[in-house]
C-alpha cells in the first residue's frame, strides 16, 4: 500500500497545518456553548474524526487546540509527535504499532498543548486517526508563529525552527 493509494482511495485533501486529512464523523449531537470552558465560541460537536495522512518530508506544523486529541496509528511507519506543554516542557511521542520498541498505538494530546508531527526516520508516510472532544472546529485551531514560540520556549529552537511557518 502507498500514500498515493491511499490519498485517492480514503478521498484525503489538504490540511492547513500540512499532509492529508478526511473528517469521517462529526457527532449529532451538541454540546452547548456555555457549558464548555472559557475561550469557546460557541456550540460544539459531542466529538469529530479524521483520518490523517503525512508523507516522508510533510509535516503537521506547531499549532493547539482548545478541545483534547487522541491519536490512533492505522497504518504505514512511525510518526513523531513532538509535544511542548505549558510548562515548556517538550516531549517526542512516537505513534505506530512496534509496541516492542516504544511506540505507542494512541497519544493524547491534552487541550490548548503546542504540538507537531512528522513521519520518523525511515516513514515513507504514516496514516493516523484524530479524534477531537469537544469535536473540531477551525475557530479552535491556532497555528503557531515561531517568533511566538521561540520567545516562549528558547530550549526547544532546533525542533521549533524546523516545524513552524
Amino acid at each position: 500500500m502507498t500514500a498515493a493509494f491511499l490519498i485517492r482511495h480514503l478521498q484525503l485533501t489538504r490540511h492547513p497545518e500540512g499532509g492529508y486529512y478526511r473528517e469521517t464523523y462529526r457527532a449529532s449531537g451538541i454540546i452547548p456553548g456555555n457549558a464548555l470552558p472559557d475561550g469557546f465560541t460557541g456550540d460544539r460537536r459531542f466529538s469529530t474524526c479524521i483520518y490523517y495522512l503525512l508523507e516522508n518530508g510533510d509535516r503537521s506544523v506547531f499549532h493547539r487546540l482548545r478541545s483534547d486529541e487522541c491519536w490512533h496509528f492505522y497504518g504505514g511507519q512511525a510518526l513523531l509527535i513532538h509535544v511542548i506543554d505549558a510548562a515548556g516542557r517538550y516531549s517526542c511521542i512516537r505513534l505506530g504499532n512496534d509496541l516492542m520498541n516504544g511506540e505507542n498505538l494512541q497519544f493524547v494530546v491534552p487541550a490548548s498543548t503546542w504540538f507537531a508531527s512528522e513521519p520518523a526516520s525511515g516513514s515513507t508516510f504514516s496514516l493516523a486517526g484524530c479524534t477531537v472532544a469537544p469535536g473540531f472546529d477551525f475557530a479552535d485551531f491556532e497555528i503557531a508563529s515561531q517568533k511566538d514560540l521561540l520567545g516562549k520556549f528558547p530550549a526547544h529552537t532546533g525542533v521549533v525552527q524546523r516545524l513552524c511557518r
